[in-house]
């Protein structure tokens, strides 16, 4: 989603170059060792904020302001951040928050900041050069479904008064009672009637209730990592876990290591069915294969070849938090029109250490992937190899493209923000 159009670009320049005498604006400098992140040659990082508590999903301004959505029930505060830098020197000084629930989905359209907590979507009216909203929120949608697991929300924009939000399923593989061994999956799954999918929703509606969407994409688990794209919504989606766990007999520890993918799709049409959870895409294999619980055995495809097939898919357990697809200059070619994926990082590859605390980006030509995906940013974890999850420095949960090009990323450990610039250098 292009978060700015080129006249407002024009006009932050414009303004930069007055607060300098008439001389555009120098970039900031950059922090000793990236603030911790290792990033390719030529790019370089500083800490714009820190301790913000646990950010999720961030949104950058055109004139610069971010906007970073703060989850509930992990910390005494929840809400929105809106950071301001007043110096000039990247680092964020000037701090505001909104509300007083948490959430994950944060964006900026038509002059409005909309926020999506777990069972709702909000939004404020922004004046031009106001921080913070002077007015009340406004609900655009309330009553979304939520039962704890998989309860966060994703928000994108298709330019056309749609508005998309996910509602992830409170489960693993549609087991009654869930995650339990050998127990078959409910079929057909009764969750896919309120779960499991996207919804699409009028951006231009207040008072709307869950009722009054459309499901528009079914047959998926948990993926807020979603973005709208070159005339279709894109996701990432965080899949199923524990096979060795609840099929012993099937399943090794080395194949819950690396099965299944966390697969990227592409929506191309109302309706698609992307075969959660009858089926997980094999990333040994790179074929959509029978879920256990549905009488799979690692290898028989079965009823997934009706299916809507991944159009990239990356390693197990990574958990994608967050998806944008880069429209800006200032980073080189190769990048541009390309997709930045922040991930949370494993929590079940034991015995095998963690893995999956980065961003990652994913090139594209037009509207499909153009090459082997690459880990951008790294480091997060702090320590190598990393056992346990709770042991890592940082976790990446969110990125947001700046008004001049840079990249932003947020961690929802600390809350740290980093920008990201590329110097050549």
């Amino acid at each position: 989603m292009r978060l700015w159009s080129s006249g407002a670009l024009v006009s932050v320049c414009f303004a930069a170059a007055i607060a300098t005498g008439g001389r555009a604006a120098s970039p900031p400098a950059c922090d000793p060792g990236n603030g911790g992140l290792k990033l390719p040659d030529g790019f370089c990082a500083l800490v714009a904020a820190d301790n913000l508590g646990p950010a999720r999903h961030l949104v950058a301004a055109p004139n610069g302001d971010v906007y970073v959505a703060i989850q509930q029930n992990r910390s005494d505060t929840s809400g929105v951040y809106a950071l301001r830098d007043t110096d000039g020197d990247g680092k964020f000084d000037q701090k505001e928050l909104l509300g007083n629930a948490g959430g994950t989905g944060i964006a900026l359209r038509n002059g409005y900041l909309y926020f999506a907590t777990p069972n709702s979507v909000i939004r404020w009216k922004l004046t031009a050069g106001q921080l913070k909203p002077s007015g009340q929120a406004e609900t655009v949608v309330s009553a979304l479904p939520e039962r704890g697991q998989h309860e966060d929300k994703g928000i994108a924009f298709d330019g056309r008064g749609g508005m998309y939000v996910n509602v992830g399923a409170p489960s693993n593989a549609c087991q009654n009672p869930d995650r339990r061994p050998k127990i078959p999956g409910q079929d057909p799954c009764p969750l896919l009637e309120t779960y499991g999918g996207i919804w699409r929703f009028d951006e231009n509606k207040t008072g709307q209730t869950f009722a009054n969407g459309t499901r528009y994409a079914t047959g998926l688990r948990q993926m807020i990592a979603i973005a709208w794209h070159d005339g279709a919504l894109y996701l990432v989606m965080n899949n199923r876990d524990s096979l060795d766990q609840l099929w012993p007999d099937l399943f090794k520890p080395q194949d819950n290591q690396t099965r299944p993918a966390e697969p990227m799709y592409r929506v191309d049409r109302a309706g698609d069915n992307f075969g959660w959870p009858y089926c997980f895409y094999d990333y040994t294999q790179n074929t959509l294969l029978l879920n256990p619980e549905y009488g799979g055995d690692g290898k028989t495809v079965g009823r997934c070849s009706q299916f809507k097939p991944p159009i990239v898919a990356f390693p197990a357990h990574w958990a994608p938090v967050a998806l944008m697809f880069y429209t800006g200059s200032q980073f080189p070619k190769k990048y541009q029109g390309g997709a930045f994926i922040a991930f949370h990082g494993s929590w079940n590859r034991a015995p095998a250490p963690q893995d999956g605390y980065n961003v990652t980006f994913q090139p594209f030509s037009g509207n499909k992937p153009s090459g082997k995906f690459e880990v951008f940013a790294d480091g997060f974890a702090g320590r190598t190899p990393l056992m346990q999850p709770n042991l890592a420095a940082a976790r990446a949960d969110g990125v947001a493209q700046g008004p001049d090009g840079s990249l932003y990323i947020g961690d929802s450990e600390k809350g740290k923000i980093w920008r990201v610039l590329y110097t050549g250098k």
